[in-house]
């Protein structure tokens, strides 16, 4: 693959040009920003970036009919335009069993021109393209996909409030064979990057848990077993791209909770990763169906939630039980700077830093600690210029209150900031 460079080539004298405040890349008081790490190119196997600024994988909700919409392209241009060094496309199922909602994509051959015009769009604006692959697993939804869902063992998912089947031999040969076709598929539409989500209690981070995995074959028990099925999906994705192709994997340092994978057996999942040729690795955590704001942190929006919420059914789950199924957790800056770090100090390959940055000094203390990226969600959807601001020395931090609102507003008509109404997406 050819070498790519997003970082603008041009030198100008910031005492006597005056450059347009959304293109101004090269900030007015070089000198001043020297120091900022942050700000500097980062590389990511053959790509180079303008910044180690990453737009992380949040769910955007802007995927009607299972297809990415204008919105969709428009809201990731936004973020290009605001001055960040690669946005990433979230959540795209590699098969249509892999999906948890209606407006969420599965990747195939008919939405390649759409998302050809999301990356045209994004590197218009000298920003680089991720895309986020994986497949939900025990809690894609039956009634979007028409399938059973698909486990490591069968399990019951009160998220769903269905079972899954375990998955046998012939399908986990196809759900890899899908990956690959996807990681093709993601290279043909422009992408720089591929984003594998084996974290978040996604069907690769069920395979890794021992809270989803029983299984009793080459596939379960030890860890070794268990990291069978993720590092054959990672092996084929690098064999379908090339050796060149940027391959990120998002994983989790833990689960969350009592029986799930601990920071011990991360550790010994990131130096797999490494071994098997990925290029940066993002530790988060949490369990989408059983802790899913474990890896956000602060608010739970009940009612935001209850009123996007389009079934009677989960509505009254979600009244009564709501918080005893989901859980909240605190927020705090930088709230998994101690996992990520051991996780870090553990290979020798990049680490993105991802978890309650909204700061410049937070970015200067990540980049300080040796993560050669760092990732931010919410900052992105409260103001998407963050970047260029920051880089400009008008803006230190992001006012973001974690309310969370936004995350409930990925269920209705897409992801927007309450805060923010230029951030509102339309269809």
């Amino acid at each position: 693959m050819p070498h790519r460079c997003f970082m603008r080539n041009k030198t100008v004298e910031s005492n006597k040009i005056t450059i347009p405040y959304r293109i101004r890349l090269l900030q007015r008081s070089t000198l001043d920003n020297i120091s900022h790490k942050v700000f500097a190119p980062g590389n990511i196997n053959k790509l180079t970036i303008r910044n180690r600024i990453i737009r992380s994988g949040c769910f955007e909700g802007l995927c009607f009919d299972a297809r990415p919409s204008p919105a969709l392209i428009e809201h990731h241009r936004r973020i290009a335009a605001g001055g960040i060094g690669m946005t990433t496309v979230a959540y795209c199922a590699v098969s249509r069993d892999g999906i948890a909602f209606s407006h969420e994509m599965w990747m195939r051959e008919e939405i390649i021109p759409a998302l050809k015009q999301l990356t045209d769009a994004v590197h218009h604006h000298n920003a680089a393209a991720a895309i986020q692959l994986g497949h939900c697993g025990f809690f894609s939804n039956k009634a979007v996909t028409g399938n059973t869902p698909l486990g490591p063992s069968r399990k019951f998912c009160l998220f769903r409030f269905s079972a899954c089947r375990a998955m046998n031999e012939r399908d986990i040969e196809r759900v890899r064979n899908d990956f690959g076709l996807a990681a093709r598929l993601a290279v043909r539409a422009g992408f720089d990057a591929i984003e594998i989500h084996a974290g978040h209690g996604y069907l690769l981070s069920q395979f890794l848990s021992p809270w989803t995995n029983k299984r009793r074959d080459t596939y379960g028990g030890s860890l070794t077993h268990r990291l069978a099925f993720p590092l054959s999906v990672i092996r084929h994705i690098r064999e379908n791209v090339g050796p060149d192709f940027p391959i990120i994997v998002k994983m989790n340092c833990e689960d969350g909770f009592s029986g799930g994978l601990t920071i011990e057996n991360a550790i010994e999942v990131a130096r797999a990763y490494e071994q098997a040729g990925v290029d940066l690795l993002v530790p988060s955590c949490g369990f989408t169906a059983r802790n899913s704001f474990y890896m956000l942190r602060g608010a739970l929006p009940v009612r935001e939630y209850l009123r996007s919420e389009k079934s009677l059914y989960r509505k009254i789950g979600m009244a009564f039980f709501g918080r005893f199924i989901i859980g909240e957790t605190p927020y705090q800056d930088l709230f998994l700077f101690n996992l990520a770090q051991r996780i870090k100090n553990a290979v020798k390959i990049p680490v993105a830093y991802l978890g309650g940055v909204c700061s410049l000094a937070a970015m200067d203390r990540v980049m300080a600690a040796g993560f050669e990226f760092v990732q931010v969600g919410r900052a992105t959807i409260k103001d998407p210029d963050f970047p260029l601001k920051m880089q400009s020395g008008d803006l230190s931090h992001v006012d973001c209150d974690h309310c969370n609102r936004c995350v409930a507003a990925m269920a209705g008509n897409g992801v927007t900031c309450p805060a923010n109404k230029s951030t509102t997406n339309r269809r």
